[in-house]
């Protein structure tokens, strides 16, 4: 594993002075989350396995695939009006920014098992709760890292207002959350943990 990411460093340190592009390009083109500064990206272990495996199989299967139809349609003779080679060398762009993005965010990740928590009724990372508004609505998020919080599937990232107001916390604490519309009154009902895998 670390050959692949060593190998992913110094190609994208390559890659850069090449085609002229900084580290802080990264995460403004792809649209993705920023970490604050100075935090660490904290992920679980779930997480960090999807991410490295996204890696490996930019770097091992789909670049390769790419260069190939590059290098074929740039034999072809006129490349200003080639539409596999425009293509194939725009995708190559895009497998490098996030080859870059994801050596960036494996390298500073740091990996916590929610699990040593299973039982606790206090909330830490990696854990579910079940929350309840003032007007009775009921929510269920899990907090996970920023890289992998999915919010269609009730992940919230942990630096989002509403992981940031329950972490710590205990069931039964009552919490203010600030929102874009002023400040809602909520109630922890449940706190749970994933089991040991």
């Amino acid at each position: 594993m670390q050959a692949a990411i060593i190998f992913a460093i110094e190609y994208q340190d390559m890659s850069k002075a090449f085609n002229k592009e900084s580290d802080s390009d990264d995460d403004d083109e792809l649209g993705l989350p920023a970490l604050p500064s100075g935090a660490r990206n904290y992920m679980t272990p779930e997480g960090y396995a999807r991410l490295r495996a996204e890696l490996f199989s930019l770097i091992d299967d789909e670049r390769p695939k790419v260069v190939e139809i590059v290098h074929w349609a740039a034999s072809n003779g006129d490349r200003s009006e080639n539409g596999d080679y425009l293509y194939g060398k725009k995708r190559l762009r895009e497998i490098d920014r996030r080859i870059r993005f994801l050596t960036k965010r494996l390298e500073i990740a740091e990996v916590v098992d929610p699990a040593v928590h299973l039982g606790s009724d206090q909330v830490f990372f990696g854990s579910t709760v079940t929350y309840a508004e003032a007007s009775g609505t009921e929510r269920t998020v899990t907090i996970l890292g920023i890289d992998e919080a999915d919010s269609l599937q009730g992940q919230v990232s942990w630096v989002s207002p509403i992981a940031r107001t329950l972490l710590k916390s205990r069931e039964g604490d009552e919490l203010k959350l600030v929102t874009p519309t002023g400040v809602i009154d909520i109630e922890v009902l449940k706190v749970s943990y994933p089991a040991a895998s």
